[in-house]
């Protein structure tokens, strides 16, 4: 863990340059808007370690598995999402030296993130040979308003002397993936042209058949007047650029305006991306760089009006919280339903940038309650239109019938090559489902069980049908062979989560056909026709739900995460030797599956998802076994320790848990962050003080809240949606305010007491914040 950037409640701060962080920052500063996105790298050349990255969202490539051993049911691929044309490159030269932060003495070093605003600055000094001095300051940012567009101010300034500075913006296709499995460049030229008045570049992906069209432009000005140049059109493999040089007096600004246009193929036809990107170019170019920039601050104004997160007495929480809901903000704007969230969104390739269960159970609640019920409606449609390929992996694994979502996927298609995952971590579904109920209970839109739900919960239920057996030795239905949420256990039988969150499903799946045949009679028909549902299986079911296998420890009144768990050697986390954490980064893969420790809840996930099963005695036990030896290396951890810590009033618990999740990459707990950020589990941070510390639950059509301020907090407010009511939440010690922000009434308890709030109306309630 390396602490380097400043403390501040709406920036991101780094004031110094120091090439050893240089990956992290490239993670941390990344930008995005939903559509695109793009890693911190300079805009000049850099000779020093960096990962670039221009991440078109939708844009993947099948990249071939690369298994030592290969097994029946592996998928051929591994989907990557692509690291795709660097738009943001502007060549310096200063009297023919380039301008390179590697080869120079760099002073004056900051770099700001501006979450209020959106947008990414720097400015350093740099001194080259011969002790030539110049300033540069550079800001850039993508449109939240037009998605295709992004933006460059880029200014040089000669400090101590007069001389030529040669500038070269350009656009350039020949990029590699990092994690590409065979070291293959995955683009090939379809068509360039670069003239005076702008440049274009056409790459189309090797297999898929994806294209992806970039145009530049780009205007220059000395001291802010327009500055005629005589550009020199520039064109190479898979390159196009504009070079010009201007002489530049001692401390004369020359500022290039770099704009570009990116569009893609999923948005256009072949031969319409060039006239696509040309047009939203000259949009750009009308509207100028200083309306382009109030038009994204104007925009986030607007995302934050609805997500904001206040925190009074604690600047670094308040730092981290924003930035969490930032970079959730930033990576899906839930307006194309094609598209997910990815752990690593816009700011690295690990994880291929694809989509795990890490959406249904960490960002849906995110937004639910930060945005219109459509964003997260779509998100569940996502999975609707993935359901044939869930069906397709079940029978590549030899079901004859129902679905298995993939562990990872961008067409609904697995794309994961581990086999304990692939294979065995089918948990999955249960995530599936529960984000279905998840969003009904929430919203109250119970159209949308007739319209997609039932179907996806019915395949599903099939599935668990044919993964369970019946073990006469038991008399139950166990699960053998499976991965649970904890990825330090593979192959194990009866993880009491899978086992749990499969029943569980088998009820609801019952529960919305009985709400179905009595509610929409004439859908409930059509669909038991359409799924051939036969009397048999909702009797099958109803029996593996009374006679399900679960191993408890009656002494100690826990559930055991599976079979044998107990055979193991107990040793609480802070008995290790500090050295040996993080555990998958210094110790072998044999010593961590034979030990007890556990990388993210497991259980306890269990617990939290179906907490109003469960009363606070069996948390307690469960949570006081499983915590103590859980070391926290998902970045998916955390929060719902977190969450089940501010239930159980483990207050200190439930800070620490919070500032690791939160910080997780701001401060690189893992040693990982320049990979990329950790973005879905940022929608836990955000879930550690709504459902944590705010105690928000939806129970009965009402919006519940049992709030409590941290001892490092003197309040805290937050927004949520709530089916069609926009609530502004304030926790003192003294009072709750509620404020509802628009005219749709909203029915709330707090603690134990009913409150209708008004269309525009507000209610306070005594706090028992501090002491309850």
């Amino acid at each position: 863990m390396k602490q380097y950037l400043k403390i501040d409640e709406w920036s991101i701060i780094e004031d110094s340059f120091d090439p050893s962080t240089q990956e992290i920052s490239e993670s941390v500063f990344s930008i995005g808007n939903g559509f695109m996105g793009q890693r911190a790298n300079f805009e000049e050349a850099y000779s020093g370690r960096s990962l670039q990255g221009s991440y078109m969202a939708g844009v993947y490539y099948p990249d071939k598995t690369r298994v030592g051993w290969w097994k029946n049911g592996y998928p051929e691929y591994f989907a990557k999402v692509l690291n795709s044309t660097n738009w943001i490159g502007i060549d310096v030269e200063i009297e023919g030296v380039q301008l390179d932060l590697a080869a120079c003495q760099v002073t004056d070093f900051r770099r700001e993130l501006n979450m209020r605003e959106g947008w990414l600055s720097r400015s350093f000094t740099a001194e080259l040979e011969g002790g030539k001095q110049v300033r540069v300051e550079a800001i850039r940012f993508v449109s939240v308003k037009r998605h295709e567009v992004g933006a460059i101010r880029y200014s040089v300034t000669p400090l101590n002397f007069s001389g030529r500075i040669k500038f070269t913006p350009y656009l350039d296709g020949d990029v590699q993936n990092k994690d590409s499995n065979y070291e293959e460049k995955f683009w090939n030229e379809v068509a360039k042209e670069a003239n005076p008045e702008c440049a274009y570049l056409t790459l189309k992906t090797k297999k898929l058949d994806f294209h992806v069209t970039s145009v530049m432009s780009y205007e220059a000005a000395k001291h802010g007047e327009k500055l005629e140049i005589d550009p020199r059109p520039l064109e190479k493999e898979k390159y196009v650029g504009s070079q010009f040089t201007v002489e530049a007096g001692q401390n004369e600004q020359i500022t290039i305006y770099k704009y570009v246009a990116n569009v893609t193929s999923r948005n256009y036809g072949l031969g319409q991306l060039v006239d696509a990107g040309k047009a939203a170019l000259q949009g750009a170019l009308e509207a100028g760089f200083q309306v382009l920039l109030q038009e994204q601050r104007d925009a986030w104004a607007e995302k934050w009006k609805e997500s904001d997160i206040i925190i009074e007495g604690d600047v670094s929480a308040q730092q981290a919280i924003r930035f969490n809901i930032f970079q959730l903000n930033q990576t899906y704007s839930g307006e194309d339903d094609r598209l997910n969230i990815g752990p690593k969104g816009f700011t690295g390739e690990k994880y291929g940038g694809s989509t795990y269960w890490d959406t249904e159970a960490y960002c849906v609640p995110f937004y639910l309650s930060t945005a219109d019920a459509s964003i997260a409606r779509n998100l569940l449609i996502y999975r609707y239109k993935h359901l044939e390929k869930a069906k397709e992996n079940a029978r590549k694994l030899g079901f004859t019938k129902g679905a298995l979502y993939p562990m990872v996927t961008m067409n609904g298609e697995e794309c994961h090559n581990e086999w304990e995952i692939t294979f065995e971590e089918i948990h999955r579904n249960g995530a599936i489902a529960y984000a279905i109920y998840n969003y009904v209970n929430y919203t109250g839109d119970k159209s949308y069980l007739g319209q997609y739900g039932l179907e996806v919960l019915v395949e599903i239920s099939r599935f668990w049908e044919q993964r369970v057996n019946y073990s006469a030795s038991k008399d139950k239905y166990v699960m053998l062979g499976v991965t649970g949420p904890n990825e330090y256990e593979n192959n194990v039988n009866n993880n009491w989560y899978t086992n749990r969150i499969a029943s569980w499903t088998l009820e609801y799946t019952l529960e919305v056909l009985d709400y179905l045949e009595k509610n929409e009679p004439a859908r409930y028909e059509e669909l038991v026709e359409t799924l051939q549902l036969q009397d048999e299986e909702r009797s099958i079911w109803k029996d593996i739900i009374a006679n399900m296998y679960y191993p408890v420890d009656e002494e100690r009144g826990i559930f055991l995460q599976q079979d044998g768990f107990l055979d193991k050697e107990i040793i609480p986390v802070k008995e290790l030797p500090p050295e040996n954490l993080p555990l998958n980064q210094n110790w072998s893969w044999d010593r961590i599956l034979r030990s007890c420790y556990i990388k993210q809840a497991d259980v306890l996930q269990g617990l939290y998802f179906l907490g109003d099963r469960y009363d606070l005695e069996t948390k307690k036990r469960n949570f006081d076994f499983y915590e103590p030896i859980t070391v926290h290396e998902s970045s998916l951890s955390p929060c719902l320790h977190s969450i089940l810590a501010c239930e159980l009033g483990y207050r200190e618990k439930a800070y620490e848990m919070y500032l690791r999740t939160a910080r997780l990459d701001l401060d690189n707990y893992n040693n990982d962050t320049e990979d990329g950020c950790h973005t879905t589990s940022m929608a836990g941070t955000w879930m550690s003080v709504i459902q944590g510390f705010g105690g928000l639950r939806v129970q009965n059509d009402e919006l519940v809240l049992k709030p409590f301020i941290p001892g490092h907090w003197t309040s805290f407010s937050f927004k949520v949606m709530f089916r069609g009511a926009r609530l502004k939440v304030n926790v003192s010690d003294q009072e709750i305010t509620v404020v509802n922000e628009t005219e749709t009434p909203a029915a709330i308890r707090i603690y134990d007491r009913n409150y209708t709030v008004s269309g525009f109306g507000q209610i306070q309630a005594e706090s028992r914040a501090v002491n309850a």
